[in-house]
């Protein structure tokens, strides 16, 4: 499969700011697969002036919109995105509210930074996240979640923006929970801020020991060394997606350079050079072993995006 080519153009300013909109950006750097081709058009504003200013661009133009993070639950196409990939790391600040116990957080920030730094005030309620890699955006917009706990059980609220403008305050019943998903999924809402309610007045010294203690739980029941998106299907309760993929003996089932873990049978990893052909023709392999072995369809906890060949 050839890489989509784009035509050459040259950086939009926008205006009454210092931000601007880049042409045909490589956005493999941008995920934790560290593959996919390229953005048509991509911008990363840092203030809300320079995201006005892209959105009014963008209703301008006839273009479709993919919104990132962090890129660390995407699998993009080696053919690259069409359109513009608008994503949120740079939007980045943070209020404490002592007295509420609340945090105010931007979607940019890393969630599990948060996760520490809120246990350093002796805040509990994050201890989960601290080893989820991706941002408070993107956790408020899967419902991010680790050791039975999940974004929702702590989200007061989240800021969206549309393209259009318009900008709301949505409450997790607005948000429509289940597991990792929302109602955000899959539209155009970007995620500006979000605040979380945390119970304050606790020991500094337990809350940060129970965050490190889920950190090394994760660090030596899952693989940290080589890229990888994470945990690659969502769990079809009662049974484990990893204990269903181990069952069958394909820990270290490779298509070129992808393969299924060998610590963890939900991870598929990059292990060098990997195309996201690659790992998108391992999943599809892992979904047809599990579906004619267990009778269950394993649905991807990974967003797709970009075109890739038919099986």
């Amino acid at each position: 499969m050839t890489t989509a080519f784009y035509p050459i153009y040259t950086p939009v300013e926008l205006p009454g700011t210092s931000g601007q909109i880049y042409p045909n950006v490589s956005l493999a750097p941008q995920t934790s697969y560290r593959v996919g081709g390229k953005a048509q058009w991509y911008a990363a504003p840092r203030t809300w002036e320079e995201l006005q200013g892209t959105f009014e661009w963008f209703q301008q133009q006839d273009l479709p919109l993919m919104l990132l993070g962090a890129g660390s639950n995407l699998l993009i196409s080696d053919r690259g995105i069409e359109g513009l990939v608008l994503s949120t790391r740079h939007l980045r600040h943070r209020e404490f509210n002592e007295e509420m116990g609340l945090v105010t957080v931007a979607a940019g920030q890393p969630i599990a930074s948060l996760a520490w730094q809120v246990a350093k005030r002796g805040w509990s309620g994050l201890e989960w996240a601290v080893g989820i890699p991706g941002t408070v955006g993107g956790a408020v917009v899967m419902n991010a979640g680790a050791h039975n706990q999940c974004a929702a059980d702590s989200l007061v609220s989240a800021v969206v923006a549309s393209p259009d403008g318009t900008v709301e305050t949505l409450t997790p019943e607005a948000l429509n929970y289940s597991y990792r998903t929302s109602s955000l999924q899959g539209g155009k809402r970007l995620v500006i801020e979000a605040t979380f309610q945390l119970q304050t007045g606790l020991s500094r010294e337990v809350v940060m020991a129970t965050t490190q203690h889920n950190l090394q739980t994760r660090k030596s029941s899952q693989p940290y060394d080589k890229p990888s998106c994470g945990s690659v299907f969502r769990n079809p309760s009662p049974h484990a997606a990893g204990w269903l993929i181990e069952q069958l003996g394909l820990k270290g089932y490779r298509v070129g350079n992808a393969e299924v873990s060998q610590r963890h049978a939900n991870f598929i990893l990059n292990c060098g050079q990997a195309k996201a052909e690659d790992i998108f023709r391992l999943i599809n392999h892992v979904q047809e072993q599990v579906q004619s072995h267990w009778s269950l369809l394993l649905e991807p906890e990974v967003k797709i995006l970009g075109e890739f060949s038919t099986l």
